[in-house]
């Protein structure tokens, strides 16, 4: 596991974007401090407008079950809006946009 004070960088695909990510923040919340925008609503991780897979890298939750099933899981999907960054981080989120 991550220390608290540890920061990843998390690239994201097709695009390209790239962000760090502090192991406190959670990745929606790190990619819109670096100006980026995903789709997201909830930011709870129960309405899975945010549900992206992840390509490469380890990530943990600020909840305990977020909403995602078994088989999701296994496949590489997460709710960015509760994960946070264990490792350096690919993920896929072909709606991802920059604000700058």
């Amino acid at each position: 596991m991550a220390s608290n004070d540890q920061i990843f960088n998390v690239r994201i695909e097709p695009a390209g974007f790239e962000f760090n990510a502090p192991v406190s923040s959670s990745l929606l919340k790190a990619a819109f401090a670096a100006q980026l925008s995903m789709p997201s609503s909830c930011r709870n991780g129960t309405c899975r407008t945010c549900l992206c897979q992840l390509r490469s890298g380890v990530v943990s939750y600020q909840i305990e079950w977020p909403g995602l099933t078994r088989e999701e899981k296994q496949e590489g999907f997460i709710l960015p809006c509760v994960a946070v960054a264990q490792s350096d981080l690919v993920i896929d989120i072909p709606d991802a946009v920059s604000l700058k």
